[in-house]
């Protein structure tokens, strides 16, 4: 296993922080950028046992929840806790960036200007630049592209259309540009990755 890509429960992390906030009291850091950083045992332990029930819809049904709620405390609880807790806040730097990010998650396939991102955050754009990618570790553009990379090859895994279809869904006006970026970000074109999902898991019904 090379990575696991988990969205993180806004709504399950701002439950958590009040319910720590009652018990320890409030935190007296700053809120600061997230960054990126080493996975320690306990959230590898219970990353683990969230992968192992999966395999089973009764474990998933009756243990996914509460072992869903326990990593995120994990993650709350590390060092990067003051941080995920300032952007569930929507305080400091941290929180205007996660609303930046979550509008873009939504809208990565229309049009993206990063004058008006900046702007909504009141931000210069080379100020914008910084903190995002102090947040994402990419800058705003390459965050976007990776968005529309990722959803154009889960279209292309359910068979969702053909591959002119899938750049335009995804916000590609050039589909010859889509298949350059798709090859650089996954290592071959995006009519190879059709063909390899054709060969291996054939028609869907």
């Amino acid at each position: 296993m090379l990575a696991v890509y988990l969205e993180f429960d806004m709504r399950m992390a701002a439950e958590i922080a009040l319910q720590v906030e009652e018990l320890a009291g409030p935190s007296g850091a700053k809120p600061r950028g997230l960054l990126s950083s080493k996975m320690d045992r306990n959230i590898g332990d219970v990353l683990y046992r969230l992968l192992t029930v999966l395999g089973n819809p009764v474990d998933v049904a009756v243990l996914g929840n509460s072992i869903l709620r326990e990593l995120h405390y994990r993650v709350m609880s590390g060092p990067q806790g003051d941080a995920v807790i300032a952007a569930i806040q929507r305080k400091g730097t941290s929180g205007k960036l996660v609303e930046s990010v979550a509008w873009l998650r939504e809208n990565y396939a229309n049009g993206i200007a990063v004058a008006d991102l900046a702007k909504e955050v009141g931000m210069s754009v080379p100020s914008y630049h910084v903190h995002f990618k102090n947040l994402t570790g990419s800058s705003p553009m390459q965050y976007v592209k990776a968005m529309r990379l990722h959803e154009a090859r889960l279209m292309i895994a359910r068979q969702s259309g053909t591959i002119a279809y899938v750049a335009a869904s995804v916000g590609y006006v050039s589909p010859a540009q889509f298949s350059r970026d798709f090859r650089r970000h996954f290592g071959r074109t995006a009519s190879e990755e059709a063909k390899w999902v054709h060969q291996h898991l054939g028609q869907q019904g």
